[in-house]
């Protein structure tokens, strides 16, 4: 792959069960030394102009982040909307922001955090613990209208006004990972005026926040238009710039086709490319031929992965099937065939930037021979076409998806090697998730981003999901063994013992053949060579604090 300057793989590697994170729980008032989420560049900032940002799509068609779990929206949220914490892209570490200290009971079911004074939301409202009361109690009243936020206050049982400057938020159960979560945007504060409109007012773009940048208008799929806060001064310490933003405004636009897309960057028409899918490695090459800059950071959370149904009477209510299905992936090639040569390799079913991801290489290892032995003690034997029968039946897994690309068809060839059938049945959304509802599936594919391991529970712990693929993943006692690792993970702050159940957790899901990780998710993108201070957050979405524009 050609070197691109300034290619960045923030955090690449958090490995090692015991990984110390060194998550604050209590008397953490003051910044962190250093600024690691922010940017490097040594050139003079200089005020004005607006940063031209094209993203791939808008698909859920909303901007308030309390309901948003679309990751470009996300990014746009990012800059309107403050939160109570921030999250330290490098190790993972939260840190104050909003809130200048915390502590956290033995049990994770109290959190009492000390406010910052003198920030004010961009209608004049003041920041105070009533604002936070409003914010999470708003957020929690959502329900399924915010399904990041559903996970995020597992358990919330209310939130408790001490005076002014103190707040003090419980649950019922523990809820250990309620700290990363309040640096999410998800359960960003906005101001309490916002929480008077409706739901769907708010996702048109009635929203409030105390960001540098305030949101101007919105329009789904089509644009958004901010504008900096110029009295903004209570950034998080991983901000280099601790004033107004340098840049004057923003504006976004949507952008599906990638050639189109990278040639405005190219042309110097927009600042920002910022696909869905990484930027090829040709594009990437002529980007940087233009003289332009690629950035890059693997999306925290849940990898791309596929997830079985055991519960139909199958062939993956086999354990050996499962565990020769994950024999015969070969994740290498994948990566590098689909992508590009250096292409990091998946090495669990959380990405590497998520903090208290482990290496689980050596269970995700091609072993074809080994994955035939497993099919052949199973009663799996070849047939004259190359694929496996058993009592006149095929060996075939059906795979329902609403787009087949050179992924699946890559997979489906590998499985093939062995004598499985992948068969991809391309069918609408609105079939897909009726296949889903129904069980009438073989394999299902999921990803989700979030920075911290106790996201896998959305998509996997039949304890509090109800989605498909937690539900009908693991027969009854694997999925109470899984279950007890993800109760011990949100038991404790103390990330001695959250490592090594999230450890635990990766290894479990694996080799139970649970999860079937096959690509590491990676945000790529294209900046113009105009552009200074790019720099991620933690969940690999913009940070736009540090930018400057040449002029």
């Amino acid at each position: 792959m050609t070197n691109h300057r300034h290619f960045r793989h923030r955090a690449a590697a958090l490995a090692g069960a015991g990984v110390a994170l060194a998550l604050v729980v209590t008397g953490c008032a003051g910044a962190a030394s250093g600024t690691p989420g922010a940017s490097t560049d040594s050139a003079t900032p200089v005020s004005g102009g607006t940063l031209k940002v094209a993203f791939w799509d808008d698909q859920q068609g909303c901007i308030d982040p309390n309901q948003v779990y679309w990751i470009e929206s996300r990014s746009i949220d990012r800059q309107i909307a403050d939160s109570l914490t921030d999250q330290d892209p490098d190790s993972g570490k939260i840190v104050p922001w909003l809130a200048t200290a915390w502590s956290i009971n033995a049990d994770s079911t109290q959190y009492t955090f000390t406010l910052r004074d003198g920030v004010t939301f961009s209608n004049g409202e003041k920041f105070d613990a009533t604002a936070v009361k409003t914010a999470l109690d708003g957020t929690f009243a959502l329900g399924p209208k915010s399904i990041l936020g559903l996970t995020y206050l597992a358990g919330y049982g209310s939130t408790t006004v001490v005076d002014p400057t103190h707040v003090q938020v419980d649950f019922t159960k523990p809820n250990a990972a309620f700290l990363q979560a309040t640096s999410t945007t998800t359960l960003a504060i906005e101001a309490p005026a916002t929480y008077q409109q409706t739901p769907e007012a708010r996702c048109a773009g009635a929203v409030v926040g105390s960001g540098a940048f305030t949101l101007d208008n919105y329009t789904a799929a089509k644009s958004a238009h901010l504008t900096k806060r110029a009295d903004y001064a209570w950034p998080s310490g991983l901000v280099t710039n601790q004033g107004a933003a340098y840049l004057d405004a923003i504006d976004v636009t949507y952008i599906k086709e990638d050639s189109v897309r990278n040639g405005e960057l190219t042309a110097g028409t927009i600042d920002v490319a910022w696909p869905r899918q990484p930027i090829s490695d040709a594009d990437q090459q002529v980007i940087t031929a233009a003289g332009d800059v690629i950035e890059s950071r693997a999306l925290p959370g849940i990898s791309s992965i596929l997830v079985p149904n055991v519960t139909k009477g199958g062939p993956l209510a086999d354990a050996d099937v499962r565990n020769a299905l994950q024999k015969s992936i070969d994740r290498t090639t994948y990566a590098s065939t689909i992508f590009w040569a250096d292409y990091p390799v998946v090495t669990s079913v959380v990405d590497s930037t998520t903090p208290f991801a482990t290496d689980e290489s050596k269970l995700l290892a091609y072993d074809p021979d080994g994955a035939k032995k497993l099919l052949d003690t199973a009663g799996w034997a070849v047939g004259a076409d190359g694929f496996r029968y058993k009592a006149g039946q095929e060996l075939t897994l059906h795979y329902p998806l609403t787009v087949s690309g050179a992924g699946e068809q890559l997979l489906q060839d590998q499985l093939k090697q062995v004598g499985i059938n992948l068969s991809l049945d391309v069918v609408t959304a609105a079939q897909n998730t009726q296949k889903l509802a129904a069980g009438d599936y073989d394999l299902t594919g999921t990803y989700l981003t979030r920075a911290d391991p106790s996201v896998l529970g959305s998509s996997l712990d039949q304890s509090s999901s109800k989605q498909a693929s937690a539900v009908n993943s693991q027969d009854a006692a694997t999925g109470a063994s899984i279950s007890a690792l993800f109760a011990t993970g949100l038991e404790t702050p103390d990330d001695t013992a959250r490592g090594t159940a999230y450890a635990a957790l990766q290894s479990k899901l694996i080799s139970t053949g649970s999860a079937f990780p096959i690509f590491e998710r990676v945000q790529i993108a294209g900046v113009s060579n105009t552009v200074h201070g790019f720099a991620f957050t933690s969940e690999a979405f913009l940070r736009a604090n540090d930018i400057w524009l040449e002029q």
